[in-house]
């Protein structure tokens, strides 16, 4: 799989991507494509990043943890490559689109092509609408981050200086109308005037991982406190209960559940169901996490 190079027209892109114009009429895939049942999260910003950026990029990536999202990005050194990076260990399917051809000896940039394996390897895509042997070049990098935005339901920047790149994804994803979500950052610091900027012109500032989750659109633990702060309202059993409790803090998988619950796999799968009926709690991608607010007995 790591060699294989697929073609793919137009009616095979991402759902999302499809829906906008000017389209190449094919492109270049190495590995899986992810499912378009997922939601798509662009990660991009400074290549020079500080040590907050990174810090901010990892802990918010790794907050997503157990959603059905893929991170999307652009390979880059710097925020780019630190999305992926995250997103692979947190596991989170991933879509890269380099700059340049999929052939691995013009892969951009050079030092990523590890990382470009690493995606491929571990079930996920690369993705180029240039010609296989076509080297990272001027023209290539607006037309692949255009590319990015309109494959994603929204797009996060970290860090930006008034001159990025990052700057004109962020300009083709409120082009479509997408969500623009942003990462403040210090007046000091060069690499945050760019996005700073953005704020100021209506981008959504997001301080941590349950936020970027309500700018994909889901339910969150946030949103979700008033029903575990009233457990003893709902008229659940203590089993009920105890999955509930188990689901404050992230989403988790039935095993993990029955783990921390010590409940029985034939009465936890009777629970579950029950729950799931009710809207307490939602099965995504092998994941459960908390349903709506709404839900009532």
């Amino acid at each position: 799989m790591l060699n294989t190079i697929q073609t793919l027209t137009k009616e095979q892109y991402p759902y999302l991507l499809r829906q906008i114009s000017a389209l190449p009429k094919k492109m270049d895939l190495r590995g899986t494509l992810p499912s378009d049942d997922n939601k798509f999260l662009c990660v991009i910003g400074a290549r020079k990043c500080t040590s907050y950026g990174k810090e901010v990029c990892a802990k918010l990536i790794r907050g997503l943890k157990g959603y059905p999202i893929v991170i999307v990005s652009g390979l880059a050194i710097g925020i780019d490559s630190i999305a992926h990076e995250e997103a692979l260990a947190a596991g989170l399917k991933v879509i890269a689109f380099p700059g340049s051809g999929l052939a691995d000896h013009v892969l951009y940039p050079s030092s990523s092509r590890q990382l470009a394996h690493k995606i491929i390897e571990s079930g996920n895509a690369l993705l180029s609408p240039f010609d296989l042997e076509q080297g990272g070049a001027d023209w290539t990098f607006p037309a692949r981050n255009r590319l990015m935005a309109g494959t994603s339901h929204a797009t996060l920047i970290i860090e930006a200086s008034t001159d990025s790149g990052t700057l004109i994804t962020s300009g083709f994803a409120a082009d479509f109308g997408r969500e623009l979500l942003v990462v403040p950052n210090s007046v000091f610091i060069e690499t945050s005037y760019g996005s700073n900027n953005l704020l100021r012109e209506g981008g959504t500032a997001v301080t941590n991982s349950e936020e970027v989750l309500e700018g994909l659109g889901f339910e969150t633990t946030l949103k979700n406190q008033q029903l575990l702060l009233n457990l003893s309202e709902l008229s659940l059993s203590p089993e009920e209960q105890l999955i509930i409790e188990c689901l404050r803090v992230e989403p988790l998988s039935s095993s993990d559940i029955i783990e921390k619950t010590l409940l029985p796999p034939s009465l936890f799968n009777i629970k579950v169901s029950e729950l799931e009926l009710r809207g307490f709690i939602v099965e995504s991608g092998g994941q459960y996490r908390l349903g709506s607010l709404d839900a009532r007995h």
